[in-house]
């Protein structure tokens, strides 16, 4: 796989506007290992490998053992490995992911809304919304993912 453009050189300020969107969530209370789990479930569900790699050592960087990120695809299987609050917003994120085969039910927002306040639920939403963003981003112009780039200059 060979990168299709660079988006953030051919377009430095749509990258820009998109990064300070991320530099607020890394300040706006949520745990950064929540919205990072969130990243990374976000971008399994949309088949980004540049974003998997990426949240998965970033998950790592911040202490989250193996045992915890292989489980991510199948979160609910895992019982207490993940706090009630990572399952809600896993659930959330799963649920606003695919809006289009959701629409988002009252049940999910009810449960959602259950573990988080409205500023919580917004910004957890504003993450979700962001990631999907760049899911697209990096789908499209195929990023590469830095274990392949690594595994290439090995070679």
């Amino acid at each position: 796989m060979s990168q299709r453009i660079d988006y953030t050189q051919a377009s430095p300020e749509g990258y820009k506007a998109f990064g300070a969107v991320h530099a607020y969530l890394r300040h706006c209370g949520l745990p950064e290992v929540l919205v990072n789990l969130v990243y990374l479930r976000v971008s399994q569900i949309n088949g980004c490998a540049y974003c998997i790699d990426m949240h998965s050592r970033d998950l790592q960087k911040q202490g989250v053992a193996v045992d915890k990120l292989v489980l991510v695809p199948v979160w609910r299987e895992g019982g207490a490995v993940f706090s009630v609050r990572e399952q809600a917003a896993l659930a959330w994120a799963e649920c606003v992911t695919r809006v289009a085969e959701t629409g988002v039910p009252d049940a999910d927002y009810q449960a959602a809304a259950a573990e988080f306040n409205d500023k919580e639920l917004a910004d957890l939403t504003y993450a979700i919304g962001l990631m999907n963003a760049f899911n697209r981003l990096g789908v499209t112009f195929r990023n590469v993912p830095a274990a392949a780039k690594k595994a290439a200059q090995a070679q």
